[in-house]
């Protein structure tokens, strides 16, 4: 390794880790990056597009080329930064974006057909043979496409969420981010301080300036210790504020484990939401470069990245040659002489101004500009335009200093505009930005240390201020005042390629090419070039961009202006957006109260919605799910069947208002239904398309209970807050959702009502007593209460009995035990899917949003005698008019399958669109018609009875002869339910 003296880097341990294959050894403290450039390593990846070598640029999360992919198998992780990946022993990194080795990439020749790839070709290049997208420009793209490449492989590690609120979130640890929050600590405030770094410190770690004449390490693990001192503190490092959302809300990535081999028991990364009142955004400033020819090959690198190598991570350039540092300012000076103190021969500096002084014993270029670079997989030397001609540097690395841009992002996240300072030649925080958020330090344009200082105790009192607390007596240590006085030389004219945008290859040609094109907006030029839209979304690139195109437009800078600031500032896993949330846990998981005893029982489950149903209870001696149903579906036709349908919306409506309110809901009168009485219900959307079925039961004068489809229990819901409280706030109703408190099972079959006698409390069940579409409350087994509802589903007599969510296992349990004899059957969605489709029930695959109540043979129960909501749209000539009607499908063959989804033609007719006669929507094999059955959608069906069409499926590439029936399957006369 070639060290440099000093750094912060723990020399009395060396670790091992491997990049490309070969192994090379670091020290804690360190990045990959920095582990590999004190290795020599300057190579580390391709570019985009043309695949030119690529060098490490920067030392931070700004960094375009360094991108690689950690670690392997399952937890590999491509387009990781070396820049922001701490060393630790065993890491295992590789180069991505090439064919063949890293040093001889063979799609390299991209760059050879450079021309025929300029800004804007994707536009203009692939519209042409239209025959060639599918076969070859699609593939071809796929396959050249992205970056790094996923494993594919199950996620191993865990991810979390977590929710955090302060009085005060401070973003960045730099000098203002730090006195931002000591003197916030001190204040008594709830202070947050994130930093995407591993160390606090921000820029000072990686400058030799001194504060009060110590080191600044000093100062900053004095701050450090008092801060973990403070119990209303608390210090978030390796974790990035990646977005600013409404309300005082910010997004965190704290990578937890990422800086180990393996998470062990903890997570890898936690995504935090945090509620601030206030906040300091002290989040510094990138240094930008000056594109010249050639200006991308591996050793060109920021000047400031250089001098934050040697301070820091005691590493050279990744070379032991001779260095040379290009600047239009004068922090390029400072890089060489921490450089040269550090012990890096430096062979010049290159300055762009005039009357510029030499402030260290080195070679000084003044009024002098790079124009070429030579070396293929390495800088090797560079030229130089001075005003007495042109000289060769014999160099092995190059630092470049084009100015600072202050880290504007998230003070724009807001559509908030950054607004130019002439004085600093960049863009900083302007007004109107996310309320509440006060930049501060670099990020504010407060560019030396002593600002910086200052500016973040300014920005601290002015937030304790706001949130009523006084800030203390904070005194600041004697710091470095000095300016950058950086000259506005945005880019060296030249014939060869300057490149602008390292990672997506965009040069200074590509952009006058899109002002050549009409290209000149910032969102445009952004889109025609890809500028900005890599990884590091421009952040070195951007500013310098937008100075080109102002001097091609003759604009200035600001009336060029910026492109719209999104989160996420960097890059954020989706496994931590997701919170760990795979597998079983993708979602929460509803349970039914008959869960356990469900699972106990041999059911098989399906997700429904967000809930877990039992789909069908697999018996001894059935080896396919179809005995399973064809059992449970012949049960219910013949004995009594038990379904838990618990997860069907139930709402309780109350109120003198309630009926008023119902009846302005529902399509149908709600005004007549008597006490005791249940009525099915269906809703209709605005623009008059069916909506939801249900039942309103009517328990007394004033209160109901509403019925939904599972799919809607919360659409319709919060449709209903919506119109109590915004359509007819002045009604006297109130709403609550009651899904949740009640279980509520359905009692099926022509000896449910025996069954029920036997569970309970001296009630009635007679048809007399308790008529069909009858309801009552009443107590079972000894007293415990409970609703009875007669309505039925399957066709078959039936009811739904309710009970408190808490006995719905038992209830199960105690009616199989008193079902015993009668043959009581537990059945569950399959089962119930062909009990409706045998009995022509609508359900969601009729209810899709597309169809009427008059398609689906409830058009007579859409009134037009009250108004209701989707009424009057109803009876829209479009509407009223349509004739697909449900109707019911038999295959003319007993052994063909009816598939749902196919379309209906009249046969013989093309198989076209303009002969399209609808659609199946539902199917089933039904034991009790002994072939598969259907409910379509059908053109005139009312009036194709007996009608023999073709059913085509032809994703499948299959066709069915089908009779036209009507709906009713079984017991169209409605005799069985009534019984």
């Amino acid at each position: 390794m070639n060290r440099l003296s000093g750094g912060m880097i723990d020399r009395n341990q060396t670790i091992h880790f491997t990049f490309n294959g070969k192994r090379y050894q670091g020290h804690p403290g360190d990045t990959l990056a920095s582990a590999l450039l004190a290795n020599g390593v300057q190579l580390v990846g391709r570019s985009f597009k043309y695949h030119r070598p690529r060098g490490i640029v920067a030392a931070g999360s700004e960094e375009p080329n360094a991108l690689v992919t950690l670690r392997e198998g399952a937890r590999a992780e491509p387009n990781t930064r070396a820049t922001m990946a701490e060393l630790y022993d065993g890491l295992v990194a590789r180069s991505q974006n090439h064919v063949g080795p890293l040093n001889f990439d063979l799609l390299a020749v991209n760059d050879l057909l450079s021309p025929f790839f300029a800004a804007g070709f994707y536009y203009k290049t692939f519209m042409w043979p239209r025959a060639f997208w599918e076969k070859l420009y699609e593939p071809a793209i796929r396959r050249a496409a992205g970056l790094g490449e996923l494993s594919e492989l199950p996620d191993p590690d865990a991810y979390d969420r977590g929710y955090l609120h302060a009085d005060l979130l401070v973003i960045g640890a730099g000098p203002a981010g730090l006195t931002a929050a000591l003197a916030a600590g001190r204040a008594g405030a709830k202070v947050i301080l994130a930093d995407e770094d591993f160390r606090l410190g921000g820029r000072l770690l990686a400058e030799s300036d001194l504060l009060d004449g110590a080191p600044a390490t000093e100062w900053i693990e004095a701050v450090k210790a008092e801060l973990e001192s403070l119990p209303n503190v608390r210090i978030l490092t390796r974790t990035v504020i990646f977005g600013v959302y409404d309300h005082g809300i910010y997004g965190a990535v704290e990578r937890v484990s990422d800086h180990l081999p393996t998470p062990g028991g903890a997570v890898r990364q936690t995504l935090w939401r945090i509620v601030a009142k206030r906040a300091v955004l002290a989040a510094g400033a990138t240094e930008r470069h000056i594109p010249f020819a050639d200006n991308d090959r591996p050793g060109i690198m920021l000047a400031g990245a250089m001098r934050a190598y040697a301070n820091r991570w005691a590493t050279g350039p990744g070379t032991s040659a001779p260095v040379a540092i290009f600047t239009n300012n004068d922090d390029g000076h400072r890089t060489a002489l921490d450089l040269i103190a550090r012990g890096v021969p430096v062979a010049a500096v290159i300055d762009a101004r005039r009357g510029v002084e030499r402030q260290g014993d080195y070679r000084l270029l003044p009024e002098a500009e790079v124009v070429g670079t030579q070396g293929r997989l390495g800088l090797h030397s560079i030229t130089v335009r001075t005003s007495r001609g042109s000289d060769t540097l014999q160099v092995g690395a190059l630092g470049v200093a084009g100015g600072w841009n202050p880290n504007v992002h998230l003070a724009s996240h807001h559509r908030g505009r950054p607004v130019w300072d002439e004085r600093s030649l960049a863009f900083v925080p302007g007004q109107g930005g996310p309320g509440g958020l006060i930049p501060a330090g670099a990020c504010a344009g407060k560019g030396s240390t002593a600002e910086a200082l200052a500016d973040g105790l300014r920005a601290a009192t002015e937030a304790l201020a706001e949130l009523g607390l006084t800030a203390p007596t904070l005194p600041l240590p004697q710091a470095e005042a000095r300016q950058g006085n950086t000259a506005p030389i945005w880019h060296v004219p030249g014939r060869r390629r300057a490149w602008v945008d390292f990672q997506n290859d965009v040069t200074v040609k590509d952009i006058a090419l899109a002002h050549k094109e009409n290209m000149r907006p910032v969102e445009h030029l952004k889109r025609w070039t890809t500028l900005g839209m890599a990884t590091d979304q421009g952040k070195t690139a951007n500013v310098t961009a937008l100075a080109v195109m102002a001097e091609l437009t003759g604009k200035t800078i600001p009336q060029t202006g910026t492109t719209i600031f999104r989160p996420p500032y960097t890059g954020v896993s989706m496994g931590v957006l997701g919170g760990g949330d795979t597998g079983a846990h993708f979602r929460p998981r509803r349970l039914t109260p008959t869960h356990h005893w469900a699972k106990a029982n041999g059911a098989t489950f399906v997700e429904v919605g967000p809930w877990m149903r039992a789909q069908y209870f697999v018996r001894p001696g059935e080896t396919h799910w179809r005995h399973s149903v064809d059992r449970e579906v012949l049960a219910v036709r013949a004995g009594v069947g038990l379904c838990d349908v618990t997860t069907l919306g139930k709402v309780d409506v109350q109120g003198a208002d309630a009926t008023l309110f119902l009846d302005r809901l529902y399509a149908n009168a709600m005004a007549s239904l008597k006490v005791g009485m249940v009525r099915y219900g269906l809703m209709l959307r605005e623009d008059g398309s069916a909506y939801d079925d249900g039942t309103c039961a009517r328990l007394a004068e004033d209160h109901y209970v509403v019925t939904t489809t599972t799919a809607n229990a919360g659409p319709v819901y919060r449709n209903m807050e919506f119109a109590r409280q915004c359509l007819w706030p002045e009604l006297d109703v109130q709403l609550i959702s009651t899904t949740d408190a009640w279980a509520q099972i359905a009692v099926a079959g022509p000896k449910s009502r025996e069954l029920l006698i036997r569970l309970v409390d001296d009630f009635d069940l007679s048809n007399e007593a308790l008529p069909f579409m009858a309801c009552a409350p009443l107590t079972i087994c000894g007293g415990l209460r409970a609703r009875l509802f007669r309505i039925s589903f399957s066709g078959e007599l039936a009811y739904e009995l309710a009970v408190p969510a808490r006995y719905g296992h038992a209830l199960m349990a105690r009616l199989m035990e008193a079902g015993a004899d009668l043959g009581a059957t537990p059945y569950g969605t399959e089962a119930l899917g062909v009990l409706r489709i045998e009995k022509g029930h609508a359900a969601g695959a009729e209810l899709n949003g597309q169809t009427t109540g008059q398609m689906i043979g409830l058009g007579k129960m859409v009134s037009s005698k009250k108004d209701a909501i989707g009424n009057i749209m109803s009876r829209r000539e479009g509407l009223a008019a349509e004739k697909r009607l449900l109707v019911g499908l038999q295959p003319v063959n007993a052994a063909d399958t009816v598939v749902p989804g196919s379309h209906l033609f009249a046969q013989g007719a093309p198989r076209d669109l303009a002969h399209d006669q609808g659609w199946i929507t539902s199917a089933a094999y039904s034991p009790h018609v002994g072939s598969s059955i259907g409910l379509a959608f059908l053109e005139d069906g009312a009036n194709r009875m007996g009608e023999v069409i073709t059913a085509a499926n032809p994703l499948q590439g299959s066709e069915v002869a089908v009779r036209v029936v009507p709906s009713h399957f079984v017991d169209p006369e409605g005799g069985r339910l009534r019984a």
